[in-house]
């Protein structure tokens, strides 16, 4: 099934609860926020079923995207979940690539909303080299996944070769860019 399950309930208690009280309807982890000093990375800050077991069967979820300056949210897509995105300050340019192989860009000052088609290859960008970013994305999905294209393609273990062919290069660059992914010790 590609999409959250309906419920016939009002909610779903884990299996391992009989009954809760309204601390399990309350998601605390965003509190991390307040005060806290600006990332010097991009990071992200979500509340998914797996971070909030509440939202099982709600078909909702959020995530908090800190955008220091000149960061970038890499070509992703959520394959269970459009995703509604609202900037709370800064500006960000942002864009999806759609079936045709069309892009469709804008930048985004503060209080504009984007929306970014379900399964549809995605990105955010802080072109700001001086001011970061802060904005809101919310979810259709309990559980929207998120795929990184970079990632995907370069870390899985797809043979250098078939990359190589694939993006027209040799594999030395292939192996050049697995290297700059490459989990820094």
């Amino acid at each position: 099934m590609a999409g959250d399950p309906n419920i016939l309930s009002d909610f779903i208690l884990p299996a391992n609860q009989s009954a809760v009280d309204g601390s399990f309807f309350t998601f605390t982890d965003m509190r991390v926020l307040i005060g806290a000093p600006e990332p010097t990375n991009f990071k992200v800050l979500k509340a998914s079923l797996a971070e909030f077991p509440a939202l099982n069967g709600q078909s909702v979820s959020t995530a908090v995207l800190q955008f220091p300056a000149d960061a970038v949210n890499p070509p992703h897509t959520h394959p269970r979940s459009a995703e509604l995105l609202f900037l709370i300050f800064g500006s960000l340019q942002v864009g999806f690539v759609d079936t045709t192989n069309k892009l469709y860009t804008q930048t985004l000052q503060e209080g504009d909303m984007f929306v970014f088609p379900k399964g549809l290859v995605h990105f955010q960008y802080n072109v700001d080299s001086k001011h970061s970013a802060l904005a809101v994305s919310a979810f259709g999905s309990a559980n929207a996944g998120t795929v990184s294209v970079p990632n995907s393609v370069f870390t899985t273990g797809i043979d250098d070769d078939i990359l190589a062919k694939s993006f027209k290069t040799d594999v030395a660059t292939i192996q050049a860019i697995k290297a700059g992914l490459a989990p820094k010790p």
